[in-house]
């Protein structure tokens, strides 16, 4: 199985993705996380990112082409995978669509997650991360135990730069200029699936259960 999601920042992509990675045992591609790994350990291509990412603006897709073609050779992602924000456009689709092709592969289905802006700007601005574990927390809906401070280790709680309302809202405009095509592009292939991701986390999961075949 081979998907696709498809969903701006904060639609709870990353969160279903790695449920239906333990679910059906294929991996959880996920771009900006590569990208914000590479950040940390500022490689030459951390370096270049970083500027892209702290501006919300999209990374330029040379960057995200190399980091995921490589990672799909990888020996786990023969069985399928779940791609989690990539492809953003259509370029990076047709370049995915190339690097499937030698693989004797294509995507079965691609899911947009539909959301409200409001609700992503909650969900966003209000999310903090420790520096020293990466456990999230969230300002109203999931605190720590003291304000400001993680429950694991007592690190001083950050937000990070592209979680602020301004970033977020401009992340969202790009989001839409950017993959409005794409969506075109997937649905006129008959592999769109559009699912609701305002429901709760145990819903969601039931309808990508459903658009994967199973019933529950």
């Amino acid at each position: 199985m081979r998907l696709i999601f498809l969903g701006p920042p904060g639609a709870g992509k990353g969160t279903q993705a790695v449920r239906l990675e333990e679910h059906f045992g294929i991996p959880q591609i996920a771009s900006g996380d590569m990208l914000r790994h590479a950040v940390i350990e500022r490689t030459p291509l951390g370096l270049k990112a970083k500027e892209y990412m702290d501006r919300g603006d999209l990374v330029p897709d040379d960057v995200t082409d190399a980091l995921v073609g490589e990672r799909l050779g990888m020996k786990d992602a023969e069985k399928g995978f779940i791609l989690d924000g990539y492809p953003r456009n259509v370029h990076q689709a047709e370049f995915l669509d190339e690097v499937l092709e030698e693989q004797g592969a294509r995507i079965d289905r691609v899911v947009r997650f539909e959301v409200d802006e409001a609700e992503i700007i909650a969900r966003l601005s209000g999310r903090r991360i420790c520096p020293v574990c990466d456990s999230v927390y969230h300002v109203v809906a999931k605190p720590p135990r003291t304000e400001g401070v993680c429950d694991l280790d007592a690190a001083a709680l950050l937000q990070r730069q592209d979680d602020t309302e301004e970033t977020i809202r401009h992340r969202f405009e790009v989001y839409h200029e950017q993959t409005s095509p794409l969506i075109q592009f997937y649905e006129l292939q008959g592999l769109l699936t559009t699912i609701n991701a305002m429901a709760t986390a145990d819903e969601v999961f039931d309808q990508l259960r459903a658009v994967a075949g199973e019933s529950r």
